[in-house]
């Protein structure tokens, strides 16, 4: 899981990641990103926090809830691979459950990283792995 503290969790940090912030996507995934900085001044710099959107379009809660999980996980797994000093709100869309169905944590893992690796926001020593 993702810790608390890593988490977006107040509705004004999510509308200032989506008004003020940038934003990448594919097929699956939409990233919103925007560096820390004025009101997390002592906090610039440091772990990164994930907020996640899952719409009811998506399905059941139960569903939306597996979808979530998974995102969280495939987070924290590679949270070291993502630069630090952001925040971030992740978006499922629609085909993401029947990925999860098809392939798994791994699929979802894959196609979080190709969203962060488009935006440019790997660590330098991870952009260097995927390049060789």
């Amino acid at each position: 899981m993702v810790r608390r503290r890593s988490r977006l969790s107040r509705s004004q940090d999510f509308d200032r990641v989506y008004r003020a912030g940038r934003s990448v996507a594919n097929r699956y995934l939409v990233l919103y990103y925007f560096p820390q900085s004025g009101v997390e001044s002592a906090r610039a710099g440091g772990p990164s926090r994930v907020g996640l959107s899952v719409s009811k379009r998506l399905g059941s809660a139960v569903e939306r809830n597996r979808v979530k999980r998974a995102l969280r996980e495939a987070c924290r797994l590679n949270e070291h691979s993502i630069r630090s000093g952001y925040d971030f709100v992740v978006i499922a869309r629609a085909p993401l459950p029947e990925l999860l169905d098809r392939g798994g944590l791994a699929a979802v893992e894959d196609k979080l990283m190709e969203v962060f690796r488009k935006a440019s926001l790997l660590s330098p020593r991870e952009e260097r792995k995927s390049v060789q």
